[in-house]
C-alpha cells in the first residue's frame, strides 16, 4: 500500500516566524514556507514539516532530529558561537561542552526555540 510512497516525518512548533528563523540562520538549513507550515530540506529526506501548534504545542521529549557531523567539537563549538545552549540529563556525563562521550558516538543535545530535542553526533 505505501511502498511507493514518499513519506515525511514533522513536529510541532508554538511559533512559525522563530522556527524559521532557528532553522535557517542558526542551524543554516534550507526552509521553504507554505500554507502556514515549513519544510525543512535536509539531505537525503523529502523534507520534514514544521507545523504550528500555538498554545497546544508541547516539545518533544526526545531527540526528533540528529545531525551527523565528521567532528563534533568543531560543530559544538560553531553552534555554542550561533548561541546554541547544549542541554544535560540526569545520568548521561557530558564534559565542558556539553558533549557525552559514553556509551556510543559523541552526542550533543540542544533545543529548537519551541523545546524539541534535537543532536548532533560524531559518526
Amino acid at each position: 500500500m505505501f511502498e511507493a510512497t514518499k513519506a515525511f516525518s514533522g513536529f510541532s512548533v508554538d511559533d512559525i516566524p522563530r522556527a524559521r528563523q532557528f532553522y535557517a540562520e542558526t542551524l543554516g538549513l534550507e526552509v521553504s514556507e507554505a500554507n502556514g507550515m515549513l519544510t525543512l530540506h535536509i539531505a537525503g529526506s523529502n523534507g520534514v514539516l514544521v507545523y504550528p501548534k500555538g498554545d497546544a504545542h508541547t516539545p518533544a521529549s526526545f531527540t526528533i532530529l540528529n545531525f551527523p557531523v565528521d567532528d563534533i567539537d568543531a560543530a559544538v563549538d560553531e553552534l555554542t558561537r550561533r548561541g546554541v545552549e547544549f542541554q544535560r540529563y540526569e545520568g548521561m556525563q557530558a564534559d565542558a561542552k556539553g558533549i557525552h562521550r559514553a556509551g556510543g558516538p559523541p552526542i550533543a543535545w540542544f533545543t529548537d526555540p519551541a523545546g524539541n530535542v534535537l543532536a548532533v553526533l560524531q559518526e
